[in-house]
Formats: C-alpha cells, sequence, structure tokens
C-alpha cells in the first residue's frame, strides 16, 4: 500500500527530479508520435475512448492538455462535464455521457465520466445507496457493450500521495492564476481521504476488467506521470511508427491583374503594442 492509501505499488526507487530539459524533449517526441496515432486513428476510421479519473489534484488535467496540445480538436476532444442538470438527472444514469462517445476517426479524453458516481457521488451523498450500487453492477456490462461495439476503451486512474496532494493544494490556493481550481469538492476530498479511498478500492474490485482494465499512473512526479502516460497510451495502439509522406508541392497562384483591393485605411488595425 502505497503513501495515499491505495493498493498500488510504484516499481524501482525513489528517482532524482526530471529535469525540465529531458521531460521538454521527451514531451516533444512523444507529441510526434501523437500526431502519427492521430493520423492511424482517421485513416483506420478507429473509435478511441480514454478515461482519466483519480484524485483531485492527481494531475489528470495537465496529462490531458499535453496530449491535445498538438492535435486536431476535430479528431481528438476532450469531454469535461458539468453538474447534471435536473432533465439529466432523470435520465438513465449513462445517457449524457453516451452523447459525447466517438464517431469513427475520433477520440474522446474524458476528463472525469461516469465514475463520478462510484466516487464523489457516492462519497458526498450525491445518489442514493441502491443508485450507487446499480452503477457497480451495470458499469461493467456497460463498458462490454462499448468494447463490442469496436470502441478502444482505455482507463487510467492517476495515483498521488497524501502530501503530495497537499502541497498542491496549499500551491493552488495561493497562486492567484491556480485558485479557482481549488473548490469547495476539493476542499472536501482533502477531509474525507480515507473515504475517497474505501470508494476507489471497491470501483476498482467492479470495474477492473479484463475488456477494459484500469492502469494506474504513479503521479507525485507531474512529469514522468505525463511522460509514462503519453508513453503506455501509444504502446497500447498498432500505429505506424514510420508513415510514409508523399512529397507536397504548393502549386502556382492564380492572380487576377483586373482586380484592384480598396484602401487599406478602410480597415481597423489592432494596436501594435508589441
Amino acid at each position: 500500500m502505497n503513501g495515499d492509501g491505495e493498493r498500488t505499488v510504484v516499481p524501482g526507487k525513489t528517482k532524482k527530479k526530471l529535469s525540465r530539459k529531458t521531460y521538454e524533449a521527451e514531451l516533444a517526441r512523444l507529441q510526434v508520435e501523437l500526431s502519427k496515432l492521430q493520423g492511424w486513428v482517421v485513416k483506420k476510421g478507429k473509435k478511441v475512448v480514454v478515461i482519466f479519473e483519480g484524485r483531485d489534484a492527481a494531475g489528470k488535467g495537465g496529462t490531458i492538455s499535453r496530449i491535445t496540445a498538438r492535435l486536431n480538436p476535430r479528431v481528438c476532444r476532450v469531454a469535461a462535464l458539468a453538474k447534471p442538470t435536473d432533465r439529466e438527472q432523470t435520465q438513465w444514469y449513462f445517457q449524457r455521457y453516451v452523447a459525447h462517445l466517438p464517431a469513427k476517426g475520433e477520440i474522446v479524453l474524458f476528463d472525469r465520466s461516469w465514475y463520478n458516481r462510484a466516487g464523489v457521488e457516492h462519497v458526498m451523498g450525491f445518489c442514493s445507496e441502491d443508485e450507487y450500487r446499480e452503477f457497480l453492477r451495470s458499469c461493467p456490462e456497460f463498458e462490454r457493450m462499448l468494447v463490442r461495439s469496436d470502441i478502444h476503451l482505455v482507463k487510467y486512474w492517476f495515483s498521488v500521495s497524501a502530501k503530495e496532494q497537499e502541497r498542491r493544494f496549499k500551491s493552488r490556493i495561493k497562486d492567484p492564476l491556480k485558485n479557482w481550481k481549488f473548490s469547495d469538492m476539493d476542499q472536501q476530498s482533502y477531509v474525507k481521504w480515507d473515504e475517497y479511498s474505501h470508494a476507489k478500492d471497491e470501483m476498482m474490485n467492479y470495474t477492473d476488467i479484463r475488456q477494459a482494465p484500469w492502469y494506474v499512473v504513479p503521479s507525485d512526479s507531474k512529469r514522468r506521470a505525463r511522460l509514462n502516460c503519453i508513453t503506455h497510451l501509444l504502446g497500447l495502439f498498432p500505429y505506424d511508427r514510420d508513415p510514409s509522406t508523399a512529397d507536397i508541392d504548393l502549386p502556382d497562384r492564380v492572380t487576377d491583374s483586373g482586380y484592384v483591393r480598396p484602401p487599406i485605411d478602410d480597415q481597423r488595425f489592432i494596436p501594435e503594442v508589441y
């Protein structure tokens, strides 16, 4: 059992801090590979869903942003759903998530997902015990159905220690660029650490299935977590590591010698402050 109270094993000894230079070089290399993966998904008409779960401040959002940074938003998009509306609360629980599933040639990254019911909703009492138990029963079948529908479903759990979560929370509170991230739910997740641990263990017990297993990402080091997660994700798909690229020549422009453009003074230019 590691420092966050979760039954995960982190191999190897404590490693020294990954330098920014090494991190940025590896991230750039991996983002090239992600671009190749994107091309493969489009060409082969694949449907990919990647779920990012974990404790608050575990590093999910930072990893997602590094994955999407160099990709086409029309191919790879993020689903980060807000609190359900009154109408959505009356729907079949999975219904609002189904609307965000990919079509052929698309990748969807869920920044939290239907697993809200097994985590925050259960711990904070936002759902009934019957609703919670029904989720644990139906979720594995729902995910098997997605896999049978040719959706590649990948699930990551970002595992952060109590000490590191506390450090990140304090950093958020002090930083005017980050304090918007610290919510009432973050505060409660900090207080209810053990309850979230129990909820996570029970969730894993029911939903770590062969067709869609959970992959745990040790995330006390954000840089390592991002690189390790992206490397693992790439390794799950048989995309072409060395795609051939045909030479592309720009054609000659077609000019209209009889066209006279309006005076440039007729346009409103923004001030050149820089």
